[in-house]
């Protein structure tokens, strides 16, 4: 062990207080560094007075540093956020949740705590809890108060949209017809599936006992027959034995008793024999009912596991549905539970002249089962690619989370839509249109983002786009950014869980 004036010593000592100066350093900053960070909690708003429905929607607005939840009844929650810093700024455009971790530490920033993670693309953005400063301060992804997070960790499912807009818009009802509505009686086809499937599981269930009581049965059957048989061969010895003592020299009192041995083996043989048949009788039928039996639990099973995979199916058939028409590519492009499911040109009049970015979501059936309610948000851009969205309240002097999103124009987006030609043939492959599907209309092409376990991911080319340029995408499956929550925290204990 070196002794205190050794330079290992004093190397250690210094160390030792560096350490000490960092975490004091770490605690001033959390504890009263930002005042911002503190206040944006009790900004949160809610509507108490009901509870989120479906479907759910979030916008976040860059320049509010805001983000709303709608639901098909309106906006349900809102709190402040902070995004991407000049260089590394949340990109805006059309994102969905596809995956969801409750404590998630980063592998690229010092493993930093984030969370109730939720992630919008494999490349690394996220929405997730985290300190804010009232200004924009991440490298990319969204950081939400911790208690909000919670919140909307909560609520949320795989596959809710997430729309990064600009500047802050408000999603309206849209009356005028869109070309995808859903199929009639698809709800009810989907109930009478359900039932059948679940009459046809209670037949093999019964089918299954009733196979397994014909082989109790059968197995019991069995003991009969080999007690008959066991006493049988207990009488033919016995007249063995009678018969092989006739054949000696015995006295005649000898002689007749052999002879009464004799008798009663060969009736008590006769008797064996008629109770071995009968048994045997028993047994074979015994048996030709397990067969019978074990032939129609087979049978019942068959159509349980048919009537089961009816109901997948439907199933299939109702999960939401994904439309995006590409005026760049002049393709529409279909996805349906993160998987592409069609593709296929599209015709849009005037091509050279911007359609804009809307996003229509199928917000609820109408009472009329074949019609859906559809809403749309409609997404500004267009500012050059070194531009950097600035605050409303730093660059006005006034909080722009106070200020309300701006409703979406819907004459703008009949127009756009009428632009739209879809072949029938397309419309008739799209499939069932079901609460959550959506369709996207824009000017981009398909962000390279969209692949592999995703939905749609739009970028909005004339936005900043420093947080997305900078990472790598990974594949969903393997992508080493999420660590179980059952793994410790192993960080230096002296880095604050909150640094970038």
């Amino acid at each position: 062990m070196a002794d205190q004036g050794s330079p290992q010593v004093t190397r250690g000592l210094l160390r030792w207080r560096l350490y000490l100066a960092v975490a004091s350093l770490a605690v001033l900053v959390a504890a009263g560094g930002d005042a911002g960070a503190r206040s944006g909690a009790r900004s949160i708003e809610s509507i108490e007075t009901r509870s989120a429905g479906e479907p759910l929607m979030a916008i976040v607005s860059l320049r509010n540093q805001r983000i709303t939840v709608y639901d098909a009844k309106g906006w349900i929650l809102r709190a402040p956020i902070s995004s991407g810093t000049k260089g590394r700024e949340t990109p805006a455009g059309i994102f969905s949740v596809i995956q969801k971790v409750e404590e998630h530490y980063s592998n690229l920033y010092d493993d930093a705590f984030m969370p109730h993670m939720q992630r919008i693309t494999w490349s690394g953005i996220a929405l997730h809890g985290g300190v804010l400063p009232g200004r924009p301060a991440s490298h990319g992804c969204i950081r939400l108060p911790f208690d909000f997070a919670e919140r909307l960790f909560d609520a949320t499912e795989m596959g809710m949209r997430v729309i990064v807009a600009p500047s802050d818009v408000a999603p309206v009802e849209f009356a005028h017809p869109v070309p995808f509505q859903a199929k009639p009686g698809a709800g009810a086809m989907a109930a009478a599936r359900t039932a059948e499937a679940q009459e046809a599981a209670r037949k093999a269930a019964e089918a299954r006992l009733a196979a397994g009581t014909a082989l109790r049965e059968a197995t019991q059957a069995r003991a009969p027959v080999r007690a008959a048989e066991n006493l049988k061969r207990r009488a033919e010895a016995q007249l063995a034995a009678a018969e092989t003592k006739l054949g000696s020299d015995i006295s005649a009192e000898a002689k007749e008793q052999a002879e009464d041995a004799k008798a009663q083996a060969i009736a008590k043989i006769a008797e064996l024999q008629l109770q071995w048949d009968v048994a045997n009788v028993v047994l074979q039928l015994r048996l030709d009912a397990v067969t019978s039996a074990r032939e129609a639990a087979d049978a019942a099973e068959v159509a349980r596991a048919a009537a089961a995979e009816a109901v997948r199916e439907i199933a299939r058939e109702l999960q939401p549905v994904s439309v995006l028409i590409s005026r760049k590519n002049q393709r529409l492009y279909v996805r349906q539970a993160f998987k592409p499911i069609l593709e296929s040109p599209v015709t849009i009049a005037d091509p050279d002249r911007p359609i804009g970015t809307h996003v229509f979501t199928a917000i609820e059936r109408t009472a009329d089962d074949a019609k859906v309610r559809w809403s749309v948000v409609s997404l500004e851009g267009g500012r050059s690619s070194n531009a950097s969205v600035e605050p409303r309240d730093r660059a006005r002097g006034s909080s722009g989370r106070d200020v309300e999103p701006v409703p979406t124009d819907p004459d703008g987006v009949k127009a756009a839509l009428g632009r739209v030609a879809i072949p029938q043939d397309v419309l008739d492959r799209i499939g069932n249109i079901t609460p959550r599907s959506s369709l996207i209309v824009t000017d981009e092409a398909l962000s390279s983002e969209t692949g592999k376990g995703t939905e749609f991911v739009v970028v909005l080319s004339g936005e900043p786009q420093g947080g997305i340029k900078r990472r790598r995408r990974s594949p969903g499956a393997d992508f080493r950014y999420s660590r179980p929550r059952s793994q410790p925290f192993w960080h230096s204990p002296f880095g604050s869980p909150f640094t970038w």
